[in-house]
């Protein structure tokens, strides 16, 4: 009998007893969608990130409090947070930084805020900043109609706005020319419409169309307080030079802070091109925890199946004696099982894999990511799913072609 004769038997066998093969082929379909499920939510979920960094490009980073960011808590010690940057501390370092670069000072006022025009409103879930004119830029927006604040503006605090595109279809019916010039209500504040942003789309839970930027001095005004925290973004003008950028960025920080020779630094500098490896880094407690799942899963499936296998031993007894009584060999039927256990698993595995893939790129579809297929954590399932196929059906294949022909022939 020729392999691929074998082959056709064993599925012919598996799809007989269909309903125990099913149940057999689902624990293993569950361990597998827990495996590549949860790899998968990580993959896209970093890949987004990293695509909204990518907007900021490889030449910026950020000045942020120490214990603000993602190194703030390793090892399960969070450390001790620095003061937050001060209004007057980041003008200082934006004023003396004379590196070739761009710094851009912002605060988030609110997140929650209700942007009204007339008797209509937006939903109490809009993000209101301020920043200087150097924001924009910085974070990667482009303007789709209006301008940009002047750095006069940004100073001295006039009631304008640069809003998002998703304020101007939700108020304006989507037409940006009839923004532009027109007066909205945040909060106590009236603002007059210069600029709107080109559509970006969210990600990580940021919408990027669906915000509102006022000029900075105006933002302190209304919501700076004496614990409020400045955003500093720098942006040098060429990407190779950013290590010096930093480097340079850190020593005048530290001297606008005042911060003795001896004393460690009480904020931290983090590029936008080394939080992926962060990222990365602090995502493989994950992604051990999701092998582990899928791989305890997993032994449970292959007990079931080894178990599966031997009952279809004892079940096929009469049918092996009578199969070798016609001349197969034992490694035809070693072959037959094996195949059959295989079978069952590679069935369960792909099943697996389509369920894991459709639950990891739910992520995609919340963070406005795009759609991935982890090609790495299919192949590695498909493999796992092979060797535990192996690995269940070896015993009862070797049982059942050991079986003496004659007494198997005589089993009722």
């Amino acid at each position: 009998m020729s392999l691929r004769e074998t082959i056709i038997l064993a599925l012919r066998t598996v799809r007989s007893n269909w309903l125990r093969a099913i149940l057999t082929l689902m624990i293993i379909a569950f361990g597998i969608m827990a495996l590549v499920g949860i790899l998968t939510a990580i993959d896209v979920g970093i890949n987004s990130l990293s695509s909204n960094l990518s907007s900021l490009g490889a030449n910026t980073f950020n000045i942020e409090p120490k214990g603000e960011g993602v190194r703030g808590n390793q090892g399960g010690r969070r450390e001790k947070r620095g003061e937050p940057i001060t209004y007057d501390q980041a003008m200082e370092f934006k004023a003396r930084y004379d590196f070739p670069a761009r710094t851009s000072i912002s605060l988030r006022c609110s997140g929650i805020a209700t942007i009204k025009r007339g008797s209509e409103k937006t939903n109490p879930n809009i993000p209101l900043y301020g920043a200087d004119e150097n924001y924009l830029e910085s974070r990667g927006y482009e303007l789709l109609a209006g301008r940009n604040f002047t750095s006069l503006e940004a100073v001295r605090g006039g009631a304008i706005a640069v809003v998002g595109k998703e304020i101007v279809d939700e108020l304006f019916n989507g037409r940006e020319d009839k923004a532009l010039g027109q007066f909205i209500g945040a909060g106590n504040i009236k603002l007059k419409v210069v600029g709107v942003l080109k559509s970006k789309g969210s990600g990580m839970g940021d919408n990027a169309d669906r915000q509102v930027i006022i000029p900075l001095q105006l933002a302190k005004r209304y919501y700076g307080s004496a614990r409020t925290n400045y955003n500093l973004i720098v942006a040098v003008d060429d990407a190779t030079q950013i290590d010096i950028g930093a480097d340079f960025a850190t020593g005048l920080f530290r001297n606008v802070r005042g911060l003795q020779a001896k004393q460690a630094n009480d904020f931290e500098i983090t590029k936008s091109n080394s939080l992926i490896g962060l990222i990365r880094e602090n995502t493989t407690y994950f992604r051990w925890a999701a092998v582990g799942i899928g791989l305890i899963t997993l032994v449970g499936a292959a007990i079931g199946l080894m178990n599966i296998m031997l009952v279809s031993v004892t079940e096929r007894t009469r049918e092996i004696g009578i199969t070798k009584a016609l001349g197969a060999k034992s490694s035809t039927i070693r072959t037959q099982f094996l195949t059959e256990a295989v079978a069952i698993s590679l069935i369960g595995g792909i099943v697996g894999i389509a369920l894991g893939v459709m639950a990891g790129n739910i992520v995609a579809v919340i963070s406005g990511g795009s759609f991935l297929f982890p090609w790495v954590w299919v192949t590695i399932a498909i493999v796992t799913c092979t060797l535990v196929g192996l690995v269940s059906g070896l015993y009862p294949a070797v049982k059942a072609s050991q079986l003496d022909p004659i007494e198997s022939l005589r089993y009722e």
